[in-house]
Formats: C-alpha cells, sequence, structure tokens
C-alpha cells in the first residue's frame, strides 16, 4: 500500500488521457477566431450584400467559429475522455433539434389553426 495522496487518484484515471494543446494550437485557434469575427463584422458593418445573404453568412461563419472554439480551446475529439465528452455533446445537440423543432411545429399550428380576429370589432357579439 502506498502513502502517496496522489497514488490512488492516478490509478483511477489510468485509462483517461486528457488532451493537451500546445501553444501552436491555441495560435491558431485564436487567428482562425479572429478572422471568422472580423468577416461577419465587415459583412454587417459595409453592407456588401442583401440583408438575408448576409444574415445567413453571419449565421454560418457562427457555426464554424463554435467548432473551431470546441476543437482548438476545448480540445474536444472522439479520443478525448474516451469518447464520453463528444456523445455528451452529440446528445445535446439532439436534444436542442427536438427542442427547437417542436416549438417551431406547435406556433406553426397555433398560427395556422386559430380562429382569425375580425379586424373590426364592432361585429363581434
Amino acid at each position: 500500500m502506498s502513502l502517496d495522496p496522489h497514488a490512488s487518484a492516478e490509478a483511477g484515471h489510468a485509462g483517461i488521457e486528457m488532451p493537451h494543446g500546445s501553444m501552436r494550437d491555441y495560435a491558431i485557434g485564436f487567428v482562425l477566431s479572429v478572422i471568422l469575427t472580423a468577416i461577419p463584422f465587415w459583412l454587417v458593418m459595409a453592407h456588401p450584400l442583401s440583408a438575408g445573404v448576409t444574415a445567413a453568412l453571419v449565421i454560418g461563419f457562427a457555426v464554424v467559429q463554435i467548432v473551431v472554439h470546441m476543437v482548438y480551446f476545448l480540445h474536444m475529439s472522439p479520443k478525448a475522455e474516451g469518447g464520453w465528452t463528444m456523445t455528451s455533446l452529440i446528445f445535446t445537440l439532439i436534444v436542442v433539434f427536438i427542442m427547437l423543432a417542436g416549438s417551431l411545429w406547435v406556433m406553426h399550428h397555433l398560427n395556422t389553426n386559430m380562429m382569425p380576429m375580425p379586424h373590426d370589432t364592432r361585429q363581434m357579439p
């Protein structure tokens, strides 16, 4: 039996390897984050495209930036923590998608199935 207090803690986590980023990884992530922030900022400030296209591009850049942050700063990969980090992310995305899709479906059907209100309130009984 070892008297080292860290020996038992290290023995319990022997199969789990935490990924660590290098300074190069952090620099790449930082540069990508700056670029992925500057381009949408320019699109909004300069108005080179229509409002709908600009909004779609800003959303696209936001999704790409989320992935960059997860890979370069949170070190999420299928190998991290035995795959449990990626599994929990996928589960969370599925739950969020179900909630959003269900909410939009309910709101759409409420909007189409509600009784229309007359514009002239004098016609109401």
